[in-house]
């Protein structure tokens, strides 16, 4: 039987739920903690190109859906997963933000090398973005994450 993990990540951050989700889909936002360029902004039904340049890779990414402070769904294809984004207002004026990723396939070591990965990534994600957001601090957590010689 073949196993299929579902991978969650999440963080509270201290900031509205507006600012939150709008640090996820504007890129002059996000490259500061996440990915250092974007071919545009997240629309539901476009499609943008994310690269990563310290690493030299970049991920193709097709928007399914954008909920405005609520939630955000992509398509990926390396490795081929959707991930999802959940945004939850707190009456304290913070945000819970729920990272999910799942789809994941190969044989059953890849699967687990691959959560694993995901999930110390979206962790990664979300401990810069909680920085930046709650103190203006760019962490530079992803490119310091695998350092290039």
């Amino acid at each position: 039987m073949a196993i299929c993990p579902i991978v969650r990540a999440q963080m509270l951050i201290r900031r509205p739920v507006a600012e939150v989700f709008n640090a996820f889909v504007d890129p002059a936002i996000t490259t500061r903690f996440w990915f250092t360029r974007s071919s545009g902004p997240l629309e539901s039904g476009h499609s943008v190109k994310w690269e990563w340049e310290m690493y030299g890779v970049s991920a193709d990414v097709r928007v399914k859906q954008i909920e405005p402070n609520r939630r955000i769904l992509i398509e990926w294809d390396e490795p081929p997963t959707s991930v999802e984004w959940l945004f939850t207002a707190r009456p304290d004026d913070t945000t819970l933000v729920v990272i999910t990723n799942r789809g994941f396939s190969g044989e059953d070591d890849a699967v687990v090398a691959q959560a694993i990965d995901s999930m110390g990534g979206f962790s990664l994600v979300l401990a810069g973005a909680k920085a930046l957001l709650e103190h203006g601090i760019e962490l530079g957590l992803v490119g310091d994450h695998h350092p290039v010689d």
